[in-house]
């Protein structure tokens, strides 16, 4: 029985802050291991920018076919629309007032009279022109 506790009166020393045995070439065999882990790290990055290449590729094809723009060139479009001075804003020049606006409004509305007068009868046309 005193061959079976043996072994584990060793692990237990090793874990009571006893002596370990140390290997000499411990060292260079971590470094080997951070290496590879690092050329690991390399390679998947690689592969990742691989595969964003190529599902760039199948984006810009879906976009050319259907006419789309990316997100960024749409965003740069609504931006510079935003930066010019819109149509009706408050602070447009006098000069920009589009046709049909301001004086003009009691012809239109003598146009609309005109357009309803056609459409009576001829007795209520005379009625309404005197």
């Amino acid at each position: 029985m005193v061959s079976c506790c043996t072994g584990a009166t060793k692990d237990m020393g090793k874990m009571l802050g006893g002596e370990e045995e140390k290997d000499p070439d411990a060292q260079k065999k971590e470094e080997e291991r951070q290496e590879a882990l690092r050329q690991q790290e390399e390679e998947r990055k690689a592969k990742h920018a691989r595969m964003e290449a190529e599902r760039e590729k199948v984006r810009q094809q879906i976009r050319d076919k259907y006419g789309l723009k990316k997100k960024e060139e749409k965003e740069a479009e609504e931006k510079a629309a935003l930066e010019q001075p819109c149509e009706g804003s408050l602070t447009r020049p006098k000069k920009a007032i589009p046709a049909g606006c301001g004086d003009e409004e009691e012809e239109e509305e003598e146009s609309i009279l005109d357009t309803v007068l056609k459409y009576l009868p001829g007795p209520l046309q005379d009625m309404f022109k005197k």
